[in-house]
């Protein structure tokens, strides 16, 4: 594809008006120095050096559709916690409208902290991670409240998220309302789902891992002919516009409504630190250039390159205009 028109894409998007909606998490991260044994049990005793949060699952979209250009609001579901404050803390300072992060007093906000441990002669390793989440089914009241500011919220909106990492804040009824909306305003929608994109019938555009796609269909994707009976399959069984499926070092996949195929390769295999996150930087990238009204094809380019960025950061990281704009510059 022309560096000009990834480029001249890259310009559209910026200021993009979109809502993402999803299962915000706090990615918590202790970091400590191994200073002995304990003689209660047989562990390793740490001194707490840090402790630090990070914007993960749905937050991270925000966080890098922010850090991209875009006008982004954010909702879902938090608790009144540490975590709650610390991914608040995080989107504002990007610019991201956070008054539809609803608070709920009586869950936790849902949290990974991964605790951190190395000494002065040991390289530091992830001993042990902590997940929490409520499993209790969102409540009406701040399902109705999450309604309410959908309502007051997509009109202004050209493009809507839907990331869903399996913990509920896409009830039924909230992706009826999106769904509704969006169709017979032609807003552009992309879902990311981790373990049920089958109850996302109708979106416009899906991205889903290679992985992902062959548990959606149902079977293991051996060679690239099944991968691309199985894109088409799933294209049909949403009705969707578009499927993005993203390959490893294979680069991405677009399959589009009409029949059209597209292999993306990636733009650099020399150095993959950490693939966390790629896919939050991936999506975030597509939606605000759909919002912009550029070509699927454009901005599924663009988010491989954005997302090729990504990997080569350390942990989970986001991607700014100027880094995808210099990459393209120098590389394409």
């Amino acid at each position: 594809m022309d560096k000009k028109d990834l480029l001249n894409a890259i310009d559209e998007f910026q200021g993009s008006e979109v809502l993402i909606i999803g299962d915000m998490i706090a990615d918590i991260y202790l970091e400590g120095t191994i200073s002995r044994i304990s003689r209660e049990a047989p562990v390793l005793v740490l001194e707490q050096a840090s402790e630090k949060v990070v914007a993960g699952g749905a937050a991270n979209v925000v966080n890098n559709t922010a850090t991209l250009g875009g006008k982004v609001h954010a909702a879902g579901l938090l608790g009144d916690d540490s975590g709650a404050r610390g991914l608040t803390e995080i989107l504002e300072g990007r610019g991201a409208d956070v008054t539809g992060l609803i608070k709920d007093a009586h869950r936790d906000t849902i949290s990974k902290t991964r605790v951190i441990a190395g000494g002065r002669t040991t390289v530091s390793q992830q001993v042990v991670r902590i997940d929490k989440e409520s499993k209790e089914p969102m409540s009406p009241a701040h399902e109705a409240e999450l309604s309410r500011y959908l309502a007051e919220t997509m009109p202004s909106v050209k493009g809507v998220v839907l990331s869903d990492y399996g913990s509920g804040t896409i009830t039924e009824k909230l992706k009826k309302q999106i769904f509704d909306y969006c169709h017979e305003h032609n807003i552009p929608t992309i879902v990311d789902s981790r373990y049920d994109i089958l109850r996302f019938k109708t979106v416009d555009f899906i991205k889903q891992n290679d992985a992902e796609l062959a548990a959606a269909v149902g079977r293991t994707l051996n060679n690239e002919e099944e991968l691309i009976e199985a894109g088409k399959e799933l294209l049909e069984k949403l009705e969707a516009k578009g499927v993005l499926i993203t390959r490893g070092e294979q680069g991405m996949t677009l399959f589009m409504r009409g029949g059209s195929v597209d292999h993306i390769p990636v733009t650099d295999k020399s150095e993959v630190f950490d693939v966390s996150g790629a896919g939050d930087t991936c999506v975030a990238t597509v939606i605000l250039a759909l919002a912009a009204g550029i070509d699927p094809l454009t901005a599924s380019t663009l988010s491989n390159v954005a997302s090729g960025i990504a990997v080569r950061k350390m942990g989970t990281s986001t991607v700014s205009a100027k880094e995808l704009r210099d990459y393209i510059t120098k590389n394409m």
